[in-house]
């Protein structure tokens, strides 16, 4: 009652696949937190990326390397350990927990304000300058961080309250859900409060795509120019696709919930939600921006001279 130790899940993995999987998952971490990093040192180094659009993206690329950090090491470490050692403190998993709900929460809210910034450039661009200053940049920081740390702190504010009377968690990483269910107390709040925060956080998101994305369209129908239309076909689509990537790695989790004889499945799409947009953010923004590659290129170019 009220134990202090929890005990965690782990892949359905034996023999060699325990080490493949293992090492994908390594691999996987070692990428994320290279991309991750590199892109935010760039955008610090280079003047000509002191850009809104860039110092969004390296809110994004922290949120990335902080849910990261906090889920790959420990499924690393369960994966090789047999189940009666997959223990972790109560504490330390409420405190996993928060930073897991913050990394969910604040993928949402960083693209909300990317989308703000993608409007701005699109559909009013000869006031972009003076929308957005590096003021409004920092409130659309803070924002985003802010409204996923009020919302997270009362689910899990509410979680906490509860007295426990399990030790097993099924899941791979401590999450709000499987904190709460350890309790044999009534948690209909939890429950209510959980799915007002998926709706109000996805009725939110979804809802300002739309929007955006809606008005930008109208711009570019009503607009004559061009060069106008392709550089909104090329900045929005790769904010668009980042935000299809995360969305549908979260829906697939959802949909699985639904299915308990889809345990492992819905593990295995847990894991690859922190995995993929983790992965694939860094490098969609690395292959579509332009002054990302002329970055590249001028390093290059500067390194084959030195080298000549």
């Amino acid at each position: 009652y009220n134990s202090l130790t929890l005990q965690l899940e782990s892949l359905n993995v034996s023999g060699g696949s325990r080490y493949a999987a293992f090492l994908s998952i390594l691999l996987s971490f070692v990428f994320i937190i290279v991309a991750n990093v590199g892109v935010a040192v760039l955008v610090f180094l280079d003047k000509s990326l002191h850009q809104p659009m860039y110092l969004l993206l390296c809110s994004l690329s922290a949120n990335d390397v902080l849910g990261n950090s906090v889920v790959l090491p420990r499924v690393l470490l369960d994966v090789l350990r047999p189940p009666a050692d997959r223990l972790v403190g109560y504490y330390e998993c409420v405190l996993q927990a928060f930073i897991i709900h913050m990394f969910n929460t604040t993928c949402h809210t960083v693209l909300m304000a990317m989308a703000f910034d993608r409007y701005v450039a699109i559909g009013n661009p000869l006031r972009y300058s003076a929308i957005m200053t590096n003021r409004m940049v920092m409130k659309l920081t803070v924002g985003a961080w802010g409204a996923a740390l009020v919302l997270v702190g009362v689910l899990l504010g509410l979680t906490v309250r509860l007295s426990r009377c399990r030790t097993f968690m099924r899941s791979l990483y401590c999450n709000n859900a499987s904190l709460f269910l350890l309790s044999c107390e009534d948690v209909f709040i939890n429950n209510a409060y959980g799915l007002s925060f998926t709706v109000v956080l996805f009725t939110a998101s979804i809802g300002s795509m739309v929007v955006t994305y809606t008005k930008i369209t109208i711009v570019c129908l009503t607009s004559k120019s061009a060069t106008l239309n392709r550089r909104a076909l090329k900045t929005c689509s790769t904010h668009l696709l980042v935000y299809l990537i995360m969305f549908l790695s979260g829906m697939i989790i959802i949909i699985l919930q639904r299915f308990p004889q889809y345990a492992e499945e819905k593990k295995i799409a847990a894991l690859l939600f922190h995995i993929v947009p983790g992965a694939l953010n860094p490098v969609i923004y690395g292959m579509q921006s332009k002054e990302i590659q002329k970055y590249f290129s001028r390093t290059f170019y500067s390194n084959k001279v030195l080298m000549s």
